[in-house]
């Protein structure tokens, strides 16, 4: 098996089960009224968002007793805190008297305590309540009865996962399966968080509009020149089980011509500690419903498309690498990022284009290649969720939910 300095990258199986894409199959994406219905956009929040894990960080993020990270969806707020126990947690960002943050910002530490900015009550490390300010005006309060409400939570190789309602996916360790020998792999455990990790960008675009872009490789070759000079020719999409996709490419088998492609490939790090399937290898493994988490041999980061509104959509993720980075290590980390920051620019303005034409008279829909068959899969599992976007024309925004309703009992009851 050669390098990408000794005759191309490593060329091996990926050990991967896929799904193969079917030799005939329904083209059409969804309908253009579902990007851009409010009524249709509450029901994502209440049987998509709120249901479905979400990644919120690292155990990297917050090391040390009373550091905390903060995770906001659809008017939900969570409060991610490492205890004096060492215990990672998750709590509704609510104090217990009137509702307020108990920590306001992205990140930040606690000494010893939980203060709550509004009346000072205060809460132990462990979200339980320590004590109210004035107790004695508030009679005969419990205090075990008024500790922060706990968020279910897991950890897999330490991200941090939650989900603010119970939702129809399995447990994470479950869930993941088919990544945990690569992440074994990537010792993701030794992950450390770079300087200023968190990014954030709004976009006036709907929510599946940036997946939609996000979900497949076609467009790579076109409209990603650096990512096609880097690892074009070997790119694949594969498609597993449980709303799990993984995309992958080689790079090393030309020196490249642009600055960044050609100083990153000549200082990557080589990984013989890797798998041959993950040396010189940039790869994305994706969650249902938008959540991607991308390993490259010197560093690692996790992305995600968090909806503001019907229009309006967070991208947003954290940087990571590697404890002992050596200079060359974070060298070629700096020329992946810049490479990756150029390529999030160019889906940004292709998530615009293809929003915008969902209003357009002359829409007729997708028609989709195979190379798209990730796009159709997502559709599949937003269709299986929510039936009624199997209608081509939109219900009246007051009949939405009813229409929804009556279409997962048609697919409940049908044999």
């Amino acid at each position: 098996m050669g390098s990408g300095r000794n005759g191309g990258p490593p060329v091996t199986e990926l050990p991967y089960s896929a799904s193969p894409v079917p030799n005939d199959w329904h083209r059409k994406g969804l309908p253009a009224w579902t990007y851009h219905s409010e009524a249709l956009f509450a029901l994502e929040r209440e049987k998509l968002f709120l249901t479905h894990w979400q990644l919120a960080g690292h155990e990297c993020d917050i090391p040390n007793p009373g550091d905390w990270l903060s995770f906001d969806l659809l008017g939900e707020r969570a409060v991610i805190m490492r205890g004096a126990d060492g215990v990672v947690r998750a709590f509704h960002n609510l104090c217990r008297h009137r509702g307020a943050r108990v920590v306001d910002g992205d990140s930040g530490h606690c000494k010893g305590a939980i203060v709550c900015p509004f009346h000072g009550w205060v809460y132990n490390l462990d979200g339980t309540l320590r004590g109210a300010a004035k107790p004695s005006s508030f009679g005969a309060m419990q205090r075990e009865d008024f500790g922060l409400k706990p968020i279910e939570m897991s950890l897999f190789h330490g991200f941090i996962f939650i989900r603010f309602t119970p939702g129809p996916q399995p447990a994470i360790a479950e869930l993941l399966a088919p990544y945990d020998a690569d992440f074994t792999a990537y010792r993701l455990g030794d992950l450390l968080p770079v300087q200023l990790p968190h990014w954030a960008s709004d976009l006036a675009v709907n929510w599946k509009s940036v997946r939609d872009v996000d979900n497949e490789g076609y467009h790579v070759a076109m409209a990603h020149p650096a990512l096609q000079e880097l690892y074009g020719r070997t790119y694949r999409d594969l498609y597993l089980e449980s709303g799990l996709n993984i995309s992958h490419g080689y790079f090393g088998d030309a020196p490249g011509r642009g600055w960044s492609v050609r100083h990153y490939v000549k200082l990557s790090p080589p990984r013989a500690d890797l798998p041959l399937h993950l040396q010189q290898a940039w790869t994305y493994y994706g969650l249902f419903p938008n959540t991607v988490i991308a390993m490259t041999p010197e560093g690692a980061q996790f992305y995600q498309d968090l909806p503001l509104s019907v229009g309006k959509t967070r991208l947003t993720g954290r940087l990571y690498r590697w404890a002992g980075e050596t200079r060359q290590a974070r060298a070629a980390r700096y020329l992946a990022y810049r490479i990756d920051r150029e390529t999030s620019a160019e889906d940004q303005q292709l998530s615009i284009w293809s929003n915008e034409s969902m209003k357009s008279s002359a829409f007729e829909g997708f028609h989709l290649s195979d190379l798209e068959y990730g796009l159709r899969c997502h559709h599949d599992g937003l269709r299986t969720l929510l039936p009624v976007m199997t209608q081509a024309d939109a219900p009246p925004e007051d009949r939405m939910a009813a229409a929804n309703a009556e279409l997962t009992c048609q697919s409940v009851a049908a044999p």
